[in-house]
This record gives C-alpha cells, sequence and structure tokens, in this order.
C-alpha cells in the first residue's frame, strides 16, 4: 500500500511495507535555501521511521541544462555524506546495476529493483541511502 502525503511544502510517497520512500521537494517550488531545510528535515523524519531509501524528487531544471535545485541539492547531499547524515547517494543518470553502489543498495533494500527510475538516467532524481 502506498501513501501519499502532501503538505504545503512537498510531496511525500512512502510504502508502508518496504524500506523505500519518496519525497518530491520541487512540487512546492521552493529557493535552493528552503529545498535544503525541507530535504534536511525529511532525512530525519525518515531516519526516525525507519526507511533505508529515500528518493528525493528535485527536479532537472527548465533551461536543459540543469536547475537552481539540481545543483545546489547534490551539492548538499556530497556534504551530507561527508558529514555522515546520509551513508551515499546516487545520481538519477547514475542509478543502474551496472554501478557498484546500486547493487550493495539493492542487496540490502531488494525491493528498491522495482523503483521506476532504476536504469531511466533520470537526472531529476537523486537516491539517498540513509544510516
Amino acid at each position: 500500500m502506498t501513501m501519499i502525503l502532501g503538505g504545503s511544502m512537498g510531496q511525500t510517497e512512502h510504502d508502508e511495507f518496504m524500506n523505500l520512500k519518496t519525497y518530491n521537494v520541487e512540487a512546492s517550488f521552493p529557493s535552493l535555501d528552503e529545498a535544503r531545510r525541507l530535504v534536511l528535515e525529511e532525512i530525519r523524519k525518515s531516519k526516525r521511521e525507519g526507511v533505508r531509501v529515500l528518493k528525493i524528487i528535485h527536479g532537472y531544471g527548465s533551461s536543459g541544462k540543469g536547475g537552481t535545485l539540481n545543483h545546489g541539492l547534490r551539492k548538499s547531499f556530497a556534504l551530507r555524506k561527508k558529514e555522515g547524515v546520509i551513508k551515499d547517494f546516487i545520481l538519477g543518470e547514475d542509478f543502474t546495476i551496472f554501478n557498484p553502489v546500486v547493487l550493495e543498495l539493492l542487496e540490502v533494500v531488494p525491493d528498491l529493483r522495482a523503483d521506476s527510475d532504476l536504469a531511466a538516467t533520470n537526472e531529476g532524481v537523486t537516491v539517498l541511502w540513509l544510516k
């Protein structure tokens, strides 16, 4: 059963029977600073809920070159990894079974194989592996 939880600051999709959650941060068109805050809140909340994989939908940007949220949040994810807030992150275009990190993550959360973005080279998402 998939639940979609909406609020004024984004949408969350959570499957009660899996360790997967999707958070659409671009839904409310936040500024980069607001998006960073919202994603950090969602990471903390997801960890409390026992979620292992949090897929962030940040969009690619309408310019065709990658937007502000795309670039800014990806930099934030690298910092969150360095700080130990998340175990790792996989860019949408690298979310494929040919990526060793993805293979390792699929061992931990096999249900992730059913994710629609696996092997879709979607630059508008990033998959976070939570600790």
